[in-house]
């Protein structure tokens, strides 16, 4: 046994720091691990979508959406002569419907899309060159892989009648399989108004 007036230090061994081993076995349980959390990392991101191309086609799909939804929504076709007068459908030469009039508008040239109706089956991939272009048919550089379509459907909307409402869809798809769909309604609150 040792005591106080014994060299207590010489006769006990004491250990300081690592072994070569430890240090060794270490640095490779360390390696190991962030190599695993690397490797989740990476597929994390290889499989998320490009919040880049998410944001532009929503902003792309609002603008639509928004575009759509301040047409008026008449009983006639805005070109039609009975357009402020009528008080239904049966008063017209030309009902609005819920796709382009029979008279060949488009969005891009005259005769312009008039009427919330005119938008119903619109589709951006139409044009040539496809893309996303403004109201005035000009291509928006770095959009050309996104492509935007609408539908326009009579639906219900609380108490107010599908004749009197109509919901609208757009849809656009953009690069890494991004997709926004969104939609809106718009009812016949003024139905003689073409402004």
């Amino acid at each position: 046994m040792c005591t106080k007036s014994d060299n207590c230090k010489s006769r006990l061994s004491r250990q300081d720091g690592l072994s070569l081993i430890e240090l060794v076995v270490f640095i490779v349980i360390v390696s190991v691990s962030i190599a695993g959390i690397f490797l989740v990392l990476n597929r994390a991101i290889q499989t998320s979508a490009d919040p880049v191309a998410r944001k532009q086609a929503l902003a792309i799909a609002e603008s639509l959406l928004e575009e759509v939804e301040l047409m008026p929504f008449t009983f006639c076709d805005p070109d039609d002569p009975a357009v402020t007068t009528a008080a239904s459908p049966a008063g017209c030469a030309t009902v609005e419907g819920t796709s382009p009039t029979p008279v060949s508008e488009t969005r891009y040239s005259a005769p312009t899309f008039d009427n919330v109706g005119d938008y119903g089956g619109f589709d951006t991939n139409t044009a040539s060159p496809s893309g996303i272009r403004d109201i005035t048919s000009n291509l928006i550089p770095n959009l050309g892989a996104y492509r935007a379509q609408v539908s326009v459907v009579q639906s219900a909307l609380g108490s107010i009648a599908a004749t009197e409402s109509l919901r609208i869809t757009v849809t656009v798809t953009g690069p890494g399989n991004t997709t926004v769909t969104l939609d809106g309604y718009r009812t016949r609150y003024a139905p003689n108004a073409t402004q």
